[in-house]
């Protein structure tokens, strides 16, 4: 099938093919999804083969409707038989999208209802004042030619194959229905052939996405990239290679207006944290291959670039910068939509990596033992851990301290602190001599351990009993 439509068709890239061969096949496997994409071949000037990409696909796909300028009403009965689905190929869309067509907002519901095998029309039928709602079905794969650009609503829901010219060392061969209608008809005969016997098995596939592709462009390759899996050899591959290349490019030619002023704004700011308005728009008409110096004929001034930015929720507001004060922008509230609708920033060539995040729970406290260790100087702190135990100990008792006290800013059991002192040298054992136990004054119960205290309401330090130790 894709030597077939490679015959008569030029298009941009390798993945192009791959992408159309593999939409034209999962045309016979549409009822194994719960999703169809739109296939969408767009082009800046006419004379750059969409109505041929068109009558190739119509040798190919199951039940085709070759339209141009078809009705909602026509196509809403067209579609409607789920026992003869149609596969729709709309050529000359711009004609209905177009700036001259006052949207017609009927077909573009359905369009987008049918991308979704639970998609469907609500209608009124009927005579006079005998109506009914009725509900027509919209579930159908559809493929549109067109010139200029389409509705966000329906790139977002497609596989987008921009056409050109062919240029002059790009040679195709003639396209007769007569002589090759019937070889493309056997193709497309084979693969429903071959798509009754993988429908099952598609029915409960789920296929790896590529990295990075989600949401929506998730929905619109999945049927497409089972379909390679089922097919195996080298399709796999190929077709994610497909989808990462085509999803990538449609990214970047369909982007907002507003994302688009969001992305130059991010790299205006350039780590400052603040700019005055006249600043930022002086800087956007200086931007070259950006639409704002002469934006719907005029520049963009202070009050288009507010009313822009408040759909992401961001107001102007005074700042002050070198103690001048005027109107102006701060990074910290366009952070907020700059991690929302725009990828991470690259990282500078050559910048170190990010340092691993340091385990939860590591103790804090001083890790060197020393060599010997016995009863401790009476009111002396002792603030290294014994080796058999790991915890801080109390200078009274010179028993191990709970690390929740310690946490707390306790340096001492709390009933050590209220228990007499020995005098210099009682119960202190001579050098070289074995530790005697402390008097039974001295020795205390580690008390339950108190709850740990909560410094977010602001309070500096900690408790007064800490601070009395």
């Amino acid at each position: 099938m894709r030597a077939f439509i490679r015959r008569f068709c030029i298009f941009p890239s390798p993945a192009a093919y791959d992408a159309v061969t593999l939409w034209a096949a999962h045309t016979h496997l549409i009822d194994a999804f719960e999703s169809t994409p739109r296939l969408a071949f767009l082009s800046p000037e006419p004379g750059s083969g969409k109505t041929r990409a068109l009558e190739i696909l119509e040798l190919l796909v199951p039940n085709p409707m070759l339209a141009v300028n078809a009705t909602p009403a026509a196509l809403f009965r067209s579609v409607a038989d789920p026992a003869l689905r149609r596969t729709v190929l709309f050529d000359e869309i711009d004609t209905i999208f177009g700036p001259k067509a006052k949207d017609n907002e009927e077909l573009r519901g359905l369009l987008n209802a049918g991308h979704r095998r639970s998609g469907v029309a609500y209608r009124c039928v009927g005579e006079g004042t005998n109506q009914a709602v009725v509900a027509f079905p919209a579930y159908a794969a559809v493929a549109m030619g067109g010139l200029g650009n389409l509705p966000d609503t329906i790139l977002t829901r497609s596989v987008i194959i921009h056409m050109r010219r062919r240029a002059p060392g790009e040679q195709i061969e003639p396209y007769r229905e007569r002589r090759h209608g019937r070889e493309g008809r056997k193709i497309g005969t084979a693969c429903a052939d071959w798509a009754k016997t993988v429908a099952d098995a598609l029915a409960d596939a789920w296929p790896e996405m590529p990295e990075g592709i989600t949401d929506r462009p998730a929905d619109v390759w999945e049927p497409l990239l089972a379909i390679a899996d089922a097919a195996g050899g080298t399709w796999p591959d190929r077709a994610r290679a497909a989808c990462l290349e085509l999803a990538r490019q449609g990214v970047q030619r369909g982007v907002s207006l507003g994302i688009r002023l969001l992305a130059d704004l991010r790299f205006i700011f350039d780590g400052a944290r603040a700019l005055f308005t006249e600043d930022i728009l002086t800087a956007l008409w200086d931007l070259e291959n950006a639409p704002w110096s002469d934006l719907r004929g005029r520049p963009l001034d202070a009050r288009g670039l507010a009313r822009l930015l408040d759909q992401y929720e961001v107001a102007p507001t005074k700042v002050k910068i070198n103690g001048k004060a005027l109107m102006g922008y701060r990074a910290d509230d366009l952070a907020d939509p700059w991690a929302r609708y725009l990828p991470a920033p690259a990282a500078p060539a050559g910048s170190p990596e990010p340092p691993e995040p340091a385990e939860p729970g590591r103790s804090e406290a001083p890790t060197w033992v020393p060599e010997t260790f016995g009863v401790p100087e009476p009111g002396a702190l002792e603030t290294e851990p014994r080796p058999d135990s790991g915890h801080l100990m109390c200078p009274r008792c010179g028993q191990p301290m709970d690390p929740a006290l310690t946490t707390a800013g306790m340096l001492a059991h709390p009933g050590c602190l209220t228990a007499q002192v020995p005098a210099t040298g009682a119960g202190v054992p001579e050098p070289g001599a074995s530790p005697e136990p402390f008097p039974p004054a001295l020795t205390c119960e580690v008390p339950e351990v108190p709850e740990v205290p909560d410094f977010s309401d602001g309070t500096q330090g900690p408790p007064a009993a800490a601070s009395a130790a």
